[in-house]
């Protein structure tokens, strides 16, 4: 389905691999004040490096979800350090976040959040068009991306007109659109049959060793655990020792 990736425009790093493309430092998120205060995220510190998929486990209500959004600069830290190959998100500007989220970081949720009115391929095409790219050359790239993963046949078709499956999978070709340095998954496969939420799996596997790509996920699904190189678990908004990850429902 997804076949072997190709070197075409794949993103030189400026850091070599041995240096983290993610990496968050002694991070606190606290909610509220005083003793009604929630701290979401407490001194909470890891590395994802390129060409690594990793799991993030834990029961509803750790943290996990926090800890994305801090990830994806979707939110700041009330204290302690979140990198992206090396650069300190906090000494960065609104418009220089935006940036960085469009270009640099993929995003993938439970749900798909493909345009309805959009085909398949000008739903892969939307974030270059928004990075400026011209019509013609982005949808060039995304008919590329729909043909890789199999869905070249479906590229005319509205998300109403495809299986989950397939709009999870537009959704993952959207993702790396712009080539991003980190991929960022929320429950990729939690609203999937079996079936569909292996083909995922087996998606994900393959955009960290083919195209170079941290990917980390956020995941209830069991069947994924096996097939990353770690798995982190969250409790209470701590990150626990990984010798002490093990997989938790809820």
């Amino acid at each position: 389905m997804w076949g072997a990736g190709t070197q075409e425009g794949e993103r030189t790093l400026a850091t070599a691999d041995a240096s983290p493309v993610l990496q968050l430092d002694g991070v606190m998120r606290t909610y509220g004040s005083g003793p009604a205060a929630v701290h979401a995220l407490d001194d909470v510190s890891l590395a994802v490096h390129r060409h690594e998929l990793v799991a993030l486990v834990g029961p509803s209500g750790s943290g996990k979800t926090t800890l994305l959004q801090m990830a994806g600069a979707i939110d700041r830290p009330t204290s302690g350090r979140v990198l992206h190959a090396g650069a300190d998100l906090s000494t960065m500007k609104p418009a220089e976040l935006t940036e960085l989220r469009r270009r640099e970081v993929g995003f993938v949720f439970q749900f798909f959040n493909l345009v309805p009115g959009l085909d398949a391929e000008d739903n892969v095409a939307l974030v270059a068009r928004l990075d400026g790219v011209s019509r013609s050359r982005a949808r060039e790239r995304a008919r590329a991306l729909l043909a890789r993963i199999g869905l070249e046949h479906r590229r005319s078709h509205l998300p109403g007109q495809m299986s989950g499956g397939e709009q999870q999978r537009v959704a993952i070709a959207r993702a790396l659109m712009n080539r991003p340095r980190l991929l960022l998954a929320d429950e990729p496969t939690g609203n999937l049959d079996q079936a569909s939420g292996d083909g995922i799996i087996e998606m994900l596997t393959q955009v960290a060793s083919e195209d170079g790509a941290s990917v980390l996920i956020v995941t209830h699904d069991m069947r994924l655990l096996p097939r990353v190189q770690r798995v982190l678990m969250m409790r209470d908004g701590r990150l626990q020792p990984e010798s002490q990850a093990e997989p938790v429902a809820g």
